[in-house]
């Protein structure tokens, strides 16, 4: 077992907590890539939180709830922070944050416009290395703004490298790398590369900091950090105790508050004459900016001349005041073994048959998740309120957003989507996160989950809380899932883990009985439910009067009561859950009687739609063909004959859909559909019947339709020829197949569900063929494509979905890599193309990477489908739900 393999296993064996100070987890990757422009940070009138924190006021203004930088660490409590800063000699600013647009000046939504990679990472942050290209020219931040201001939706997006300010080369590769002595002593190696054709100089500045935790009470203890004659600084914390910082070299050390300056901002006197800002200022403008020799912020200053094609390399080290005199002489070393470590663990985790370029872009995925860890700080009450040292929020904040969840109060190190376009939780992505985790820190994967389902994040009234932006949306509820998947990768062990998770989840699924089917018609609502505007209309947002009963969240309803009986019935023998088994049972088949009866199935087209009520009582199919209408057919499992006889004596509603079921089945196998072992000793249990699954398939399998080079497209390219408009409240709607950027305004611009592929809803179809694959056998066929000829079995084509989607990151015959699409650096230049990119969703004809540049969390699952595809076993759902079923259903 390698090292850091020990250290994984011994965290998942902590008594007292996941964040003991103690642990290899101390330090870790957890400062943002963006704070400004978030959530939590604006305290506007109207919740404008894109323009109240805008970048330009970033360096100035002390943030309240997090910090961010370049490259940053922290500790586990956010107090101080570690982090890089560069200077060109050319920008206006010191290059401290990443650099994008916002929502509202994106001609596509939140943008990062920025080149920056996570190369590697270990769970205990024992190495961690990532990697940035920095321009030697001037950073063009007005053309970027101006440009992408000038382009409307249906333009392409204006990046950095369109810009030309990477031409003939001239930019830095900055490479940092973390690595740990012990879990106290933190070595951080800065490695500055002249790409450039000219001898260039870089001013390179590690920069700490103290996270501001005194401007907002009254008499709150400030920290300080303070220059020590030996070199360096010394700071003395209550909580971290003693710590020194010191870099090699010669390098100025220069100080400054962590305060905002007020007087650039506001116009107002600030606190100090050194502000946030004052390092910045001295660098860049030459002022009197920098405290003499204390402060609460403070960067090494380093002027860094190199030769076209040099590396330059400079080193930090945090520790504890104590240790040996000389900080380098065990650096390299320490450095050295950690890289080692890391080889190891990655050897042992990729599949031997994997590709040397497979091994890399599971290394990225993963590295890409560990280093997604964020501090995540969010007092709903006390933001709503406002701090006692602090001028009080507008009047109407106290009904603004998330007003109904004062008892939300987390501080913690959460899993995001993406640290800059998503620098907050979401409930539905922490799921999907959560199953690429589990390779490789399942004790933080199952600790995620727990804590989505924690008494502080959980509302009173069982609902989980969506996303920051709105705890109130809907997610599909995928925990439950998630939660198997997560118990199976782990070794299918941990029983106390799932019976903590499921206590929660049956409030979640109360509530969602309570709430999300209001008429008791088991056709339930939810709005977007992680979708955003995949139809013609706001879903979230119906004119008053009017209902939608989505196929998709019916679907869902029937998925989550599947898990749920699940994880019910691998309970049992811990304590008593038959009659919960049975529950679940029960809800599964209301569902799908409503599914089979209440007209969401068209049987002309062999679809499931959403069904528009109108005010008057009279509906409408919502005809889009897309991702809506596959979901129902993700809940199924193969159940075997001692549960179907306990279905059959309690004689309910359970055993009512079994015999419909069975029937099917039975009919199929008299009519030659079916082989004989179908109806056999086991049962296919779905939500939805088989023969209408395969009427699904047939449309998701065809090119013309779904099925894509690269995986399934969200919706169906059937509509690039014929949109469907909808007329609602006056109104007409129209949706049409777009494989890119959306060209819709709703959901601040990020509505992209509406043709491109996603990595969540293809890893579920791919999960669910193979359960039916497993009751069907290989002697059942399906024509794959659609009209080919060309006729697989559903084992077959599950592997062949998932190989489509893994080509999306590997390097094809012609040497260029999908997701990279038409970026011709990124696709050929030795310093970018092995530097791989994950991003939210990919273009629905060629694959080319869209959205969040750096949306690691669910489009990481391209790790799990590597590592499966090459034969690695790991327990699957159908297979526990079998197992379970069988052994506890009595």
């Amino acid at each position: 077992m390698s090292a850091e393999r020990e250290r994984v296993e011994a965290f998942g064996r902590l008594e007292h907590g996941l964040w003991d100070a103690g642990d290899w987890y101390h330090w870790g990757p957890y400062l943002s890539e963006r704070q400004w422009g978030t959530v939590r940070e604006d305290y506007s009138p109207g919740g404008n939180a894109w323009e109240y924190l805008p970048h330009d006021h970033a360096r100035s203004r002390t943030y309240r709830w997090g910090e961010d930088g370049l490259a940053g660490f922290s500790d586990v409590e956010q107090r101080l922070c570690l982090a890089l800063a560069l200077w060109n000699e050319r920008d206006p600013i010191l290059k401290e944050r990443i650099f994008g647009l916002t929502g509202n000046e994106g001609n596509h939504g939140e943008d990062a416009k920025e080149y920056w990679w996570y190369l590697d990472a270990l769970p205990s942050h024992a190495w961690n290395r990532w990697r940035y290209h920095y321009p030697q020219r001037e950073f063009p931040y007005a053309d970027l703004a101006a440009e992408n201001g000038r382009r409307g939706k249906h333009d392409p997006e204006y990046e950095l490298l369109d810009t030309g300010v990477f031409d003939e080369d001239r930019y830095w590769i900055v490479e940092v790398c973390y690595a740990k002595a012990d879990p106290h002593d933190l070595l951080m190696s800065i490695a500055v590369t002249n790409a450039g054709p000219e001898r260039a100089t870089l001013h390179v500045l590690p920069t700490v900091w103290y996270r501001n935790t005194w401007a907002w009470e009254e008499d709150a203890e400030k920290p300080e950090l303070r220059s020590q004659e030996k070199g360096g600084l010394m700071t003395e914390h209550p909580i971290l105790g003693s710590l020194e910082v010191i870099s090699d070299g010669a390098p100025s050390l220069l100080f400054c508050e962590n305060d905002t300056n007020k007087e650039r901002l506001f116009g107002f006197p600030s606190t100090t004459p050194y502000p946030k800002d004052g390092i910045n200022d001295h660098i860049v403008a030459g002022a009197a900016t920098v405290a003499p020799g204390f402060g609460t912020k403070a960067a090494f200053w380093h002027h860094v001349t190199v030769e076209p094609g040099a590396t330059a390399v400079v080193r930090v080290r945090v520790r504890p005041p104590t240790l040996a005199a000389n900080p380098w002489s065990d650096f390299d070393a320490v450095v050295a073994d950690r890289r080692s470590e890391a080889d190891e663990f990655y050897e042992e985790l990729t599949p031997a048959g994997a590709s040397t370029d497979e091994a890399n872009v599971v290394r990225q995925a993963l590295a890409g998740m560990l280093w997604s860890k964020q501090f995540f700080y969010y007092d709903v009450g006390r933001w709503l309120d406002g701090d006692p040292a602090q001028p009080p929020p507008p009047p109407s904040r106290l009904g603004g957003r998330n007003a109904g969840w004062r008892t939300f109060d987390a501080v913690d190190i959460m899993s995001m989507p993406d640290k800059w376009e998503y620098p907050w939780f979401a409930a539905w992505d922490l799921a999907f996160h959560c199953v690429a985790l589990a390779h490789v820190d399942p004790a933080f994967a199952k600790y995620q989950l727990i804590l989505l389902c924690r008494e502080w994040f959980q509302h009173p009234n069982g609902a989980l809380a969506a996303y920051e932006w709105s705890f109130d949306d809907v997610n599909p509820p995928v925990q439950a899932w998630a939660a198997l998947e997560v118990f199976a990768i782990d070794g299918a062990r941990d029983v106390e883990f799932l019976s903590r998770v499921f206590d929660k989840l049956m409030v979640n699924f109360t509530w969602w009985i309570n709430r999300e089917d209001p008429d008791g018609s088991n056709l339930f609502e939810g709005g977007f439910l992680g979708l955003d505007n995949i139809g013609p209309i706001d879903r979230s947002h119906l004119p008053p009067g009017y209902t939608l009963e989505q196929a998709d969240s019916t679907g869902w309803m029937g998925f989550y009561a599947l898990g749920m009986g699940a994880i019910a019935a691998l309970l049992h023998g811990t304590r008593p859950t038959t009659d919960l088994v049975v529950k679940f049972i029960e809800q599964f088949a209301l569902i799908s009687e409503a599914l089979e009866t209440q007209a969401l199935w068209d049987e002309e087209d062999g679809f499931f739609y959403d069904r528009l009520v109108r005010p008057d009582g009279s509906t409408q199919e919502v005809k889009v063909r897309s991702m809506v209408g596959i979901l129902p057919f993700l809940a199924v499992a193969v159940i075997h004959e001692d549960a179907i006889a306990y279905t059959h004596m309690l004689n309910r509603r359970g055993a009512a859909l079994v015999r419909r079921r069975q029937a099917e089945i039975d009919r199929l196998v008299e009519d030659d559909v079916l082989p004989a072992h179908c109806g056999e000793g086991r049962l296919l249990l779905g939500v939805v019947g088989i023969e209408r699954v395969l009427r699904v398939l047939d449309r998701l399998f065809d090119e013309t339709n779904f099925l894509s080079p690269h995986g399934l497209r969200a919706v169906s390219r059937y509509h690039a020829d014929h949109p469907f408009e909808l007329e609602v409240g006056g109104s007409v709607s129209s949706i049409a197949y777009e494989p890119a950027e959306s060209t819709t305004g709703m959901f601040g611009g990020n509505s992209n569900w509406r043709g491109p592929i996603w990595m969540p809803v293809n890893f579920l179809v791919i999960s669910a063929l193979e359960r039916y694959a497993r009751f069907l056998g290989d002697e059942v066929t399906v024509e794959y494509p659609t009209r080919s000829g060309t006729r697989l079995t559903l084992t077959e084509i599950a592997a062949d979905l998932r190989r489509r989607l893994i080509s999306l990151f590997l390097v094809d015959p012609d040497g260029r890599r999908p997701c990279f699409g038409w970026v011709e650096r990124l696709q050929s230049d030795p310093a970018w193309k092995d530097n791989v990119l994950f991003n939210e969703y990919f273009h629905g004809d060629n694959g080319a990477g869209l959205g969040a540049s750096h949306q690691t969390g669910w489009t990481g699952l391209v790790a799990d489908m590597i590592i499966r595809s090459h034969g690695r076993h790991v327990s699957t759902i159908g297979e526990m739900v079998e197992a379970g079923m069988l052994d506890t259903a009595r």
